[in-house]
């Protein structure tokens, strides 16, 4: 699932950036220039995002249309793409098991194709929530 949210980013006195999410409170992170800074937020935001579903809790709508005049010493507002089944294959060790039943002759001629059951069902979860996925 990709998502995109707005990103402040404030110029530090002592160099680098600091980055907040508006829609992800307390979402903070910095870099030590523009490209580890965009590099952080991404790594900040999918994290925050990840927990947040992982807990149970809702992903929040991202606003649109934020202002730099809203955001008091703001350097510049970016807008930052998070990859939460990327971000989730690198960093996440949450996985759940699940048993289900299906029909023997389903299975049988599953395995003969030596299909992966874990990862149509994974698709199937996916196209069943209208989340984007991709089929890597």
């Amino acid at each position: 699932m990709k998502l995109v949210y707005q990103a402040v980013f404030y110029k530090c006195k002592e160099g680098g950036y600091t980055v907040e999410f508006p829609d992800l409170p307390g979402c903070t992170t910095q870099g030590d220039d523009i490209a580890d800074a965009l590099d952080m937020a991404d790594y900040a935001a999918s994290g925050w995002l990840l927990s947040t579903i992982e807990d149970g809790g809702v992903v929040p709508k991202s606003t649109t249309n934020m202002h730099l005049s809203s955001f008091d010493g703001a350097e510049f507002i970016n807008l930052v793409m998070v990859d939460l089944e990327k971000y989730s294959k690198l960093y996440s060790k949450n996985a759940i098991k699940k048993t289900l039943t299906i029909p023997k002759w389903l299975n049988t001629l599953a395995e003969k194709k030596n299909i992966n059951f874990s990862q149509v069902l994974q698709k199937a979860l996916k196209a069943e929530l209208g989340l984007n996925y991709d089929n890597k």
